[in-house]
């Protein structure tokens, strides 16, 4: 190679290193920040507000997990869902622990389990922590919330990893058959690559999910999300606002971050607010 073609290609590789570097110098973040989302509901006459905190995986967010509990207070919510791998399977437990007990003092907690939980081999003992806190564990149930003098539905499955498809599907036709169809009904299930799936009941007004982590790294504009568990790259579902015929589909980006070794890109860790009017 000629010495000026290889200056050439020395240079043009330096400008991609840079140019890497600060994009990830720019775009890393481990700042959480609040997405609120507004949905109307013919169901719903009163505004009733729903804080959802998926993936939290047991990361640290202050002393007493305040800097979590403090933004979910800012935003008064009428209850807290739990979607999932609050707890982690390779970190200590106590900052999910923490954080479960602590929410569940001040507002009803929803809680369904996601795959990570089940890793740890102790998804029994979880749940019963989570319900000795204080939280709903659903596992097919549909319960009533009354918030502002009316009743809406939370309905909740387990994860398929741990209770395999065919046991979510059963749990998924118990909360359809409870769900009221005359009330605004919420499902909250782990894995947003289900969503036909969840769909396909025909149950459910609202339905949440996690566990894509917002497909790690995105570019604003171009590109929502680059790998994902279960969907891969360019997750179709890594994170946001998906509007269906019969339905309204959020997918939370998470609290990751230390339990991670890939940081995130124009990706914050989110705490999720959803207004129901």
């Amino acid at each position: 190679m000629k010495a000026s073609a290889r200056n050439g290609l020395l240079a043009a590789l330096a400008v991609l290193l840079l140019g890497t570097a600060a994009l990830f110098l720019v775009g890393s973040t481990d700042e959480m920040i609040t997405v609120t989302y507004e949905l109307d509901a013919p169901e719903v006459d009163r505004p009733i507000r729903l804080a959802l905190v998926t993936d939290l995986h047991s990361c640290d967010y202050g002393e007493g997990q305040r800097e979590l509990l403090d933004a979910i207070a800012a935003q008064n919510p009428d209850a807290v869902l739990l979607g999932g791998d609050i707890i982690d399977d390779d970190i200590p437990r106590e900052k999910g622990e923490q954080f479960v007990t602590e929410v569940s003092k001040t507002y009803p907690a929803y809680y369904v389990s996601g795959n990570h939980e089940y890793r740890t081999e102790d998804m029994d003992g979880i749940k019963e922590f989570i319900r000795s806190a204080g939280a709903y564990v659903l596992e097919g149930d549909c319960i009533p919330l009354t918030a502002e003098g009316q009743t809406i539905q939370i309905c909740g499955v387990d994860d398929p990893e741990g209770i395999g498809q065919e046991a979510m599907d059963r749990q998924l036709t118990q909360a359809a058959a409870q769900a009221d169809p005359a009330r605004f009904t919420v499902l909250l299930s782990h894995r947003p690559e289900q969503i036909e799936h969840y769909r396909s009941f025909g149950a459910f007004d609202l339905i949440l999910s996690g566990h894509a982590h917002g497909g790690q790294w995105r570019i604003p504009g171009l590109l929502n999300g680059l790998l994902a568990p279960n969907q891969g790259f360019f997750p179709k579902y890594a994170g946001g606002r998906y509007d269906f015929p019969d339905c309204t589909f959020l997918v939370s980006r998470g609290l990751a971050r230390e339990s991670t070794s890939i940081p995130r890109l124009f990706n914050s860790p989110e705490l999720v607010i959803i207004e129901i009017t």
